[in-house]
Formats: structure tokens, sequence, C-alpha cells
């Protein structure tokens, strides 16, 4: 009896695993097939599928057959990881307009932010000084921290992209000194070390610095040091735009370079240029110093954006002692007669020391272009180079500037001829140079249309790909892939993206290799970009088929301190 129960046992399993044999497997939410899959990682690309569960890649490979909630027939397209921005500055306007469709509409799935100021630490008085630009755009600033600021994110102002940040040390200073010429003291500077620690553990990526600008210009190399180290304490980068771009760009890397050293974190270069034509033809040796340093053991990239043109606010063309402390005291000095006959002999002074002369350097008012303004009375001028403003007003194209900051307060954005065509073509084919925009978010309709901007906020990861890789040829797909993605993730510790590979997020950018391109042009920049067919944010589209849809599904991306 208990052989014959002993095989009806035998025989109940094998048929019990026989119907799990039979079970289908579990749908996945979507399934992209018969796509050119170019993975990050710079090898050459393959035919495949790639599908989607919950907010993670499921698999890769050859998947037909296998059961979707959604499929996308990929052919005769690539699909890739979602571009990551380097610089983005998006971190404001994402909550006028969730949407960021600017990026989204040319691929960018996270952001990365803080160019020297962080949108927070901030202090009553930081607040209450950028109040205009919030009141215009009708929102309140209910945060003081980083943390705040994530959980606003997660909660109420939702947007599509994912936003990383790092805390400014330009930022920090101002939270704890001002914006004044005055150096830090050792107390002054362990609540500034105290400030970048609580950052870190709020979640902030690293340490930035912007020192064209004023205040961050005003912190030695000794204070970024001491504020590197705690970033690194918590396991943060560095980034930096540089002391100067220009002139004393040697200088500039040193600093940079002796940052990375002192304090033994990873560092890299935002938006690398050689700026104003004196400079023009020196890439290659600026490049070759980067490489110099890693060859001693230094930790140091760059990235960049596809321009001969930058874009930063119109009183950066003013000498730095006007800018300095708050901005009624700069249109005050401005209003002053006497000082104004100075600042114009300072603006004209081709061996100006101790800033950044742009509009010298730019070739004066023909060279400098007023992008945007937050005073709707001035819009006329927007898209006008200062000579032409100052033709129109009837006056001196300094004169226009200098009236210009003082009725916009200090709000006027402009774009500024400065790079050479055959150094921005350097240091894109470089291998140690990834990719940004610099520019906030737009859109071609709502409240952040109503101005100009500079075309990289539109067309840059398009650009280069249409541009750079199909046109010219100066990349390869996969290198120019890579440098828009996982290289910029391995570079801040964004571990689960920048590839696909199953178990990574489901950041995916899928695009039209033959007519992808960027539309915006400094005359006329407010367009999307054309070629992007799809974008998954978290595993959600938040384009499909050329169209921006309803998802939010965009998060706080928190650095390795983050204290969960």
């Amino acid at each position: 009896m208990l052989p014959i129960l002993l095989v009806l046992i035998a025989s109940l399993a094998v048929g019990f695993t026989g119907l799990r044999a039979q079970q289908p497997d579990p749908p996945f939410d979507v399934l992209i097939t018969g796509g050119r899959i170019v993975d990050g990682t710079g090898a050459p690309w393959f035919k495949g599928d790639v599908a989607i569960a919950g907010d993670r890649i499921a698999a890769i490979g050859q998947l037909a057959g296998r059961q979707a909630r959604q499929a996308i027939d990929a052919s005769g397209l690539v699909v890739a990881p979602g571009f990551i921005d380097m610089l983005g500055q998006s971190e404001f306007n994402v909550l006028v307009d969730g949407r960021a469709a600017s990026k989204i509409m040319q691929g960018v799935t996270t952001e990365i932010t803080g160019e020297g100021q962080s949108i927070a630490p901030a202090t009553d008085r930081m607040i209450r000084e950028a109040k205009p630009g919030w009141d215009h755009f009708k929102v309140v600033q209910d945060f003081r921290t980083l943390a705040g600021y994530f959980q606003r994110l997660e909660t109420r102002s939702r947007t599509t992209i994912n936003i990383a940040t790092f805390v400014g040390a330009g930022g920090v200073r101002d939270y704890v000194i001002g914006a004044d010429d005055v150096p830090s003291t050792p107390a002054t500077l362990d609540r500034m070390k105290a400030l970048v620690a609580e950052a870190m553990k709020d979640g902030a990526l690293g340490l930035s610095s912007s020192l064209q600008y004023v205040p961050d210009r005003f912190n030695s190399t000794d204070d970024l040091v001491e504020m590197a180290k705690v970033a690194r304490r918590y396991g943060g980068v560095y980034l930096t735009h540089l002391r100067s771009e220009s002139g004393k760009m040697d200088e500039a890397l040193d600093e940079a370079f002796a940052v990375a050293e002192r304090a033994d974190i990873p560092a890299e270069i935002w938006h690398l240029k050689t700026a104003y034509r004196a400079n023009w033809g020196k890439m290659p040796a600026v490049l070759k110093r980067i490489a110099d340093a890693r060859a001693r053991g230094l930790d140091v990239t760059a990235n960049q954006y596809p321009y001969t043109r930058a874009s930063n606010d119109l009183d950066s063309c003013l000498p730095t002692w006007v800018r300095e402390g708050t901005n009624d005291q700069m249109i005050a000095r401005l209003k002053d007669p006497a000082l104004r006959e100075r600042i114009k002999a300072e603006m004209d002074d081709a061996h100006a020391t101790g800033w950044e002369n742009q509009w010298y350097g730019s070739g004066g008012g023909d060279g400098v272009m007023v992008a945007s303004v937050l005073n709707g009375d001035l819009r006329k001028y927007e898209g006008m180079t200062l000579t032409e403003v100052g033709r129109a007003m009837g006056k001196d194209a300094r004169d226009a500037l200098i009236d210009l900051v003082i009725a916009d307060t200090g709000q006027t954005a402009c774009i500024i001829s400065i790079m050479s065509e055959e150094d921005v073509r350097a240091a894109l084919a470089h291998p140690l140079v990834s990719i940004d925009t610099d520019s906030g978010a737009r859109a071609e309709d709502g409240p952040l249309s109503e101005s100009r901007s500079h075309p990289r906020a539109w067309g840059t990861f398009a650009r280069i790909l249409g541009k750079y890789v199909r046109d010219e040829k100066l990349l390869t797909l996969e290198d120019a892939i890579r440098k828009m993605t996982s290289r910029s993730a391995a570079r801040v510790g964004l571990h689960d993206r920048g590839l696909l590979k199953p178990g990574m997020a489901a950041d995916i950018t899928i695009f039209d290799p033959a007519t992808i391109r960027d539309v915006a042009t400094f005359e006329d920049p407010n367009h999307y970009s054309v070629g992007i067919r799809h974008v998954f944010v978290n595993g959600r589209a938040v384009v499909a088929n050329g169209v921006i849809t309803s998802e939010r599904p965009g998060r706080p991306l928190r650095g390795p301190g983050y204290a969960r």
C-alpha cells in the first residue's frame, strides 16, 4: 500500500509542477520593442526590447511574446537612458510649472542644480530679497532648508523630472555673512560648515561654488577647502563655476585642483569654456591641464553646453564692487551720478583686474543681448543688443544697461557672445566632459513662456544628437549618450540611474535619430526640440508620441549623506 501512495504523491507533485510551468509570466507595465538600444555604457547599440515594471527596468533582451499592459513599437528609434542635465537650474522653475516642458521635450529626466546659490538654506532676509521674483510667479517660499524644499516637491509641487541639488557655498556665505566683501572669521566659517553638514544630511549631493559672482567670489580658497571637507565627510563631491574663465583661467584651475586635493574630494568644473576672444583656441591646453591633474591622482572632470554664447544676469556686466551687498545698495550706487561715470569707465577698461569684465570681453553693446526681464514694461527690449537698446533709449549703451538694471531691480538676464565654435567642439569631443544646459526649464505656454531665454534651455541635448552626432559626426551616438547619462550619474553618485539595465530606475528616452534636432535660436528661442517620441520618468510616461502628458512622477533625488 505504501509504494502505491508514494507513486500517487509523486504524480501529484509532477502535475502541480507542470501546472506552474504552464502559467504565464506576469505582464509588464510597458514593453518597448524593436528599438536600437544604446544602454549608456558607451558600448555599441544592439537591437532589442526593454520592459518596465513599476518604476524599474524589469528586463532587456528579446522579449517578443511577453504580455504588457502597454506596448510601444520603437522600430527605427533609439532607446536610451533618460538624459541627465548636469546643471539644470530649474529648482525654482518647477515650483512655477511642474511640466519642466523644455527639458522633457529634449529627453531630460533628471536635473542637477544648485550652482553656488542653492534654493536653501535661506534666511528671512534672503527670502525677502528674492520675493519680487517669487511674487511675480505667485509662488510662496514656505521652506528654509533643503529638507523643506524636498518635502514640497514630494507633496505639493509635483514635477515631471527628478531634481537633485548641491548646497551652494555662495548661499551659505550669504546666510552667515551676507554679500559684503569681508573675510570669514573662525566663528563664521564654523557656522558655514555647520550649514553644509545640515544640507548634506538633508540630501545635498555635495558642495558647489560659483566664484565669478557675488557673494561666492568673496569666499577664499581656504573657506572652500574647509566646506568641501565637510561635504566629503558625508560622501559628497565638489562642483565649481571657476573664478575666471578667461584671462586668469590657469589660476582658477589651480584653485579647483587645490580644493580637490586638500579636501580629498572628487571635483567637476561646471560649463567649461575659454571666454573672450583673447582666450579663443586655449581649450586644448585647458583640457590637457585637467587630464594632467587626473594623471597625478586628482578626480577632476568637467561639463559644458554646446553653444558659443553664455547667459547670466545683466548686472554681471558691472564691476564687482557695484554688486557687493544687497540689491538695494547696488541700485543706489547705480543712481549716484559720480559713481555711474566711474562704473562706465571701468566697463570699458581692457586691463581691468579683480573681476571678469564681461562687458568688455563680450565686445561691449554689440555682444550683450537682453534675454529676459521681470518688469513687463521692459519686455520690448528682449532680443535686442545693448547697442540697439541704447539707440532706442537715445543714450549710450552703458547707460542703457545701467538703467535697465535699475528699472528691473536687477532681475534682467542677458546673453553674451564670448566663445569660439572650435573651443566648444574641442571640449565636446573630450571623454572627460559631460553635458549641461545651465538654464532652467521653460515652456511654449503658461507663466514660463512670457519671456525669452537662452536656446540652451530648449535644445542642448537635441543639438548634440542632431548637429554634432548625426550631421557632423564629431561624436559617436554611443559616446554622446554615455556623456548624457551614465557619465553624469556616476559623477554625482546617482547609482540607480544613467544605464539601461534590469533593476535600474525606469528613466528612459526614446527618439528618432534621423529627425532629432534643436529648433530654438537666439533670436527666437521659445520652441521645443523635435524628434523626441517618448520619455519615461520612474516608469511613467511624461512624453507620449511627442506630446506632454499629465503625469508628474519626478522625485527629489537625495545625496549620500541623507539622514533617513
